[in-house]
């Protein structure tokens, strides 16, 4: 045991004194690299430049000069490469700080909701900290009562003001008016005091299309007032439409209704979401523009409302805002959602352009479309006031037209068979929704002074041969003009001008 002790000791003497040789000989290697052997080099230097000539002497100033710049350049290089390991070195450090920081915050914003939610319990409960409080989050009374912070800014604020409001609308008798009167008492309106000007096709469209679907699109060029178009009717109904500007950013339903922040616990609320909710307190015609829908995709961000407003059952819109309920909330907010009246309306503004999406068949189908292509002539209207009507009252002259106006037999036949023709020919259908779209919209748009073919023409137009589009035209020539045959033979000859003129366009691209 004692000999290999001293052989372990001897070894390990000798393990660290060859260790120690290593680095002294590195150094040494080094210290004669750069400082021992600099006499020399100069040294042998002086005895070889004694037979320079001119050109050696040159060539030897050259070569030293090229020498100095590398050597120059890699300690450069050096220093910059230890310069940025020392920078990157202090900002990952400082990350490090940050984020220990951070962490530090989220722990005591946990303690402060932990400890507001203990003080919401004694509020509620009227208990001590131990006790469960009572679970009346769903009762607008308690929050009412509530008096702390909430997560909703902008809907607390409509609630402050329509607080002790009445809303209920109280129409005199002088606005209790028919469809078509209505249409006339606008165009007076809208060109005595706004200066715009429609025509009453247009504005009979409108109309029909408020009767038909919840959401309409006004499409066309550019500067043909399409937007003015549903701001002059809030002017009209007495209360301004709320307009939204669509932005190219919008993917989903968050960018339009806004989200929870679950850092800050605030609800980013948004213009839209606003203009929803104030739609619950009141009970006359209210229009929310999406105002240059087609900016980004409809069928993302707008789905949601799409297949809600679909539902025949209006006490089921209801609107996600957020998962659950809490104190503080506004009071139209039921268990994190809104329940969308029936007396809101979503007209969206869409250009053609190369700017822009195309617009779906899927927002199409659910949508009334109304185009408007061309400013309307100058009319010298006399001084018309607006109205006050109650969603009620229009939805009455709506089911009044549907029980005067219903479409005829022979014209439904007529459909049959001209779907039938689409259909064989083009392989595109009326569809039980469309059809159901027409019944609404021909009654009201002949209340509003139209014919029942002219508002058979304009929605066969925009929703049937629009599909058209999708199709390869060119080799559709003959069924085109064998359509466009048809049409007359059915419908009488220059009855149906929108159809005809859409068909004239497609056949002008063979």
């Amino acid at each position: 045991m004692v000999e290999f002790a001293r052989y372990y000791i001897n070894f390990i003497r000798e393990f660290f004194a060859n260790i120690g040789d290593f680095f002294k000989q590195i150094f040494g290697a080094f210290a004669d690299l750069f400082f021992n052997e600099v006499g020399v080099y100069f040294n042998e230097f002086n005895e070889a430049s004694s037979k320079f000539l001119l050109l050696d002497w040159v060539m030897a100033f050259i070569v030293i000069l090229i020498n100095v710049a590398f050597i120059i350049f890699i300690v450069l290089k050096l220093y910059q490469l230890i310069r940025r390991y020392v920078k990157f070195s202090k900002s990952e450090i400082e990350k490090d700080e940050l984020l220990e920081e951070i962490t530090f915050l989220n722990q005591k914003t946990i303690e402060l909701i932990d400890e507001k939610n203990k003080i919401l319990a004694l509020t509620v409960g009227g208990t001590n900290l131990g006790s469960e409080p009572q679970d009346l989050r769903k009762d607008k009374d308690d929050k009412e009562d509530y008096a702390g912070p909430s997560r909703f800014v902008k809907l607390i604020q409509v609630d402050r003001d329509y607080e002790n409001t009445v809303t209920a609308v109280h129409m005199r008798d002088e606005d209790m008016i028919s469809l078509n009167a209505l249409v006339k008492r606008f165009i007076n309106f809208s060109a005595s005091k706004l200066g715009l000007f429609y025509d009453r096709k247009i504005i009979s469209a409108f109309f029909a299309g408020m009767a038909t679907s919840k959401t309409m699109i006004l499409e066309g060029i550019s500067g043909t007032g399409k937007t003015s178009l549903p701001y002059a009717m809030g002017k009209f109904f007495g209360h301004d439409s709320s307009i939204i500007a669509v932005q190219p950013s919008w993917r989903d339903r968050a960018e339009m209704v806004g989200y929870l922040n679950e850092f800050t616990k605030k609800f980013n609320e948004t213009d839209f979401l606003k203009a929803v909710y104030e739609t619950t307190y009141r009970d006359d015609v209210c229009i929310i523009v999406l105002d240059e829908m087609n900016l980004a995709r409809v069928e993302y961000y707008f789905a949601e409302f799409l297949s809600l407003l679909e539902m025949p059952d209006p006490d089921v819109w209801f609107v996600d805002v957020v998962p659950d309920d809490e104190p503080g909330d506004p009071k139209n907010l039921i268990n994190g959602k809104i329940l969308l009246p029936q007396n809101v309306w979503f007209i969206g503004t869409a250009n053609k352009d190369d700017s822009t999406f195309t617009i779906t068949d899927k927002v199409y189908d659910r949508a009334t479309p109304i185009e408007i292509n061309a400013k309307a002539a100058y009319i010298d209207a006399p001084q018309t006031e607006g109205v006050t009507i109650s969603f009620d009252y229009l939805q009455d002259l709506f089911r009044q037209a549907n029980h005067d106006h219903a479409i005829s037999l022979k014209a439904l036949e007529n459909l049959e068979k001209l779907d039938t023709f689409i259909t064989t020919n083009f392989k595109v259908t009326f569809g039980n929704r469309i059809m159901k779209q027409i019944r609404s919209f021909v009654p009201a748009y002949i209340a509003c002074g139209g014919t029942e073919y002219e508002a058979l023409d304009y929605m066969v137009a925009r929703k049937i041969f629009r599909k058209f589009e999708s199709l390869n035209l060119p080799f559709l020539q003959n069924e085109i003009n064998d359509l466009s045959a048809l049409l007359d033979r059915l419908f009488g000859r220059n009855v149906f001008i929108e159809c005809q003129a859409y068909l004239s366009a497609i056949k002008k691209q063979f």
